[in-house]
């Protein structure tokens, strides 16, 4: 396919299939409110259970569209819904958000992760620019505003828990704190014009991916290290996770291009390249889910597996390396991965994505949602790469957080 052609690809199989898929299904919840991620491969509710996560993606991708593509009944009432259930149910007496909470909204578990906090945060976000209502505004900046405050002081957590592994004898650093900050600090900067506050937030961010988990000697970006930065060289410290690598990757572009840094680029075509050349299964095509950085057994069991959101950033970032860079590797790289996912993860029969492939591409689990999938990344993905397809075509290079 040339470039138009792909372009009109990826507008047909959001609006024609993905999109399509979660509207008739049992996503919306009219008894109680909120969203039902965990359905069957046809869309029926099998786990009346409620990710919070999945109420803040929801509400995200139900207003990117209407914001994207006109205001549809359909999708408002969705991103209107997740709203008020987020608002009324998913929130503790402390301030700090639920994990799962009952299908009439009853709490049932808290973790001391901020995701729930970054998904609402960039839900509201882009709610906002459907409602204008300046509360909506006003509360993602509260929450990105927290989440910050937790990162830099982990004693002004109001969620007093003990830390998962013991600090005295090893204290780490995590990139999956950065990773969501970042991409929360670049939305909020857009959306609210903010660009002092937010370039600080990042010029911080920025600073702790570089010194902590880059490592240009071991060429990739590990998930986990001690917190001066230094290799923990365990099963767990020696992890690659290719798919959050390609989803920073993008995100550094994103603030690249932003702040006119070639530096930065250079680093984040880095992880790209480093990411693919480690995940990429050789043998059997596909992104494998987890890498060890020295080539030593990895203990996750699922470390083999083939995951759509993985796939999903590797197509954005693929993408958006190309656009920025018109070298030709990264669009056979972005034809290699659209290749594959495009033959394995989509079910052509009911409509959407397989989440979950063992290692021979065939399908391990036929549901559609769950706690951990939903409508996010897959609408996510071809939204974005729609958008910079468009841009391609026109000759323009496009920050893509839209």
């Amino acid at each position: 396919m040339n470039i138009k052609e792909y372009e009109a690809f990826y507008h047909d199989e959001l609006l024609n299939d993905v999109v399509p898929f979660w509207v008739s299904s049992d996503l919306l919840d009219r008894k109680y409110g909120g969203v039902n991620s965990s359905v069957d491969r046809q869309g029926k509710r099998y786990n009346p259970d409620k990710s919070v996560w999945f109420q803040g993606r929801a509400l995200w991708s139900f207003s990117a569209l209407c914001n994207k593509y006109g205001v549809r009944p359909q999708w408002k009432e969705i991103a209107d819904s997740a709203a008020a259930f987020i608002k009324a149910h998913c929130i503790d007496e402390d301030g700090r958000m639920f994990f799962t909470v009952t299908e009439d909204g009853r709490p049932l578990r808290k973790r001391r992760y901020f995701f729930s906090e970054s998904f609402l945060t960039v839900g509201f976000a882009e709610y906002y620019k459907l409602t204008g209502d300046p509360a909506d505004l006003a509360l993602a900046e509260k929450y990105f505003d927290l989440m910050f405050s937790i990162y830099c002081d982990p004693s002004t957590d109001p969620f007093k828990i003990t830390p998962k592994e013991c600090e005295a004898t090893r204290s780490c650093h995590s990139m999956s704190y950065p990773m969501v900050l970042i991409s929360s600090s670049q939305i909020l900067r857009k959306i609210s014009g903010n660009t002092e506050k937010y370039n600080a937030v990042n010029d911080k961010i920025l600073h702790d991916i570089f010194t902590l988990h880059y490592k240009e000697d071991l060429h990739c970006v590990l998930e986990t290290v001690l917190s001066d930065g230094s290799l923990l060289d365990t099963p767990a410290g020696r992890t690659v996770n290719p798919g959050h690598s390609f989803e920073n990757s993008w995100f550094l572009m994103n603030e690249a291009l932003v702040r006119g840094d070639d530096d930065l680029m250079q680093k984040a075509l880095n992880i790209l390249n480093w990411s693919f050349e480690l995940g990429w299964d050789k043998e059997y095509g596909g992104v494998n889910y987890f890498v060890d950085c020295k080539g030593l057994p990895e203990e996750q069991l699922e470390y083999d597996m083939r995951l759509w959101w993985v796939h999903n950033e590797a197509l954005i970032a693929s993408l958006m390396a190309y656009s920025i860079t018109k070298e030709q590797k990264y669009f056979d790289m972005f034809e290699k991965v659209h290749d594959y996912a495009f033959s394995h993860f989509k079910d052509s029969q009911c409509g959407e994505w397989y989440g979950y492939l063992h290692r021979d591409g065939t399908v391990s689990h036929s549901q559609k949602g769950s706690l951990w999938k939903g409508p996010y990344h897959l609408l996510r993905c071809l939204m974005t790469c729609e958008t910079l397809l468009a841009a391609i075509d026109k000759g323009e290079t496009t920050d893509i957080l839209f």
